[in-house]
């Protein structure tokens, strides 16, 4: 003989679902950013001939904040300029405010016209330079070079 226990159906109550509206204004909330505290950084600065862009990184190498000539509202040929790349360390050194950034390696790449600007408008916004590193492609025999400009 079988040990077949009956089971009684029990009464289910239906209770108010208030979760799904506690998850609903959860879901419409913004997600608060948390700022972590970044002593030393990198800094890379690619100065093109037509450009200035520079990206500040945590050591792992998340980006913290970037900008460039062109966003920061040059344009043209003004972009490459020396006093263009300065405005856009400032603006990036505004942004990095809260990170709380002391010291910084720069590594470099490019050979445009705002490449020192850029190097000294980082010290002079109050960040200490630690070392600066070029990392300039050079090609060792590569592609042939485009033909000379005869103007």
């Amino acid at each position: 003989m079988s040990d077949v226990q009956s089971v009684q159906p029990t009464e289910v109550t239906a209770q108010p679902t208030t979760t799904a509206t506690a998850v609903k204004t959860v879901a419409k909330g913004k997600k608060k950013k948390v700022v972590r505290q970044v002593v030393r950084g990198n800094a890379f600065i690619q100065a093109s001939y037509n450009n200035t862009i520079v990206s500040i990184t945590d050591p792992n190498g998340d980006v913290l904040g970037w900008s460039s000539s062109g966003k920061v509202g040059f344009k043209g040929p003004k972009k490459a300029t020396p006093y263009a790349s300065s405005i856009v360390v400032k603006d990036v050194v505004d942004k990095l405010g809260a990170y709380g950034l002391k010291d910084i390696h720069v590594f470099v790449k490019g050979i445009g016209g705002g490449r020192e600007g850029a190097i000294r408008a980082l010290h002079l916004n109050g960040l200490n330079v630690l070392s600066i590193n070029d990392v300039t492609p050079i090609p060792h025999n590569g592609c042939r070079a485009p033909r000379k400009r005869r103007v």
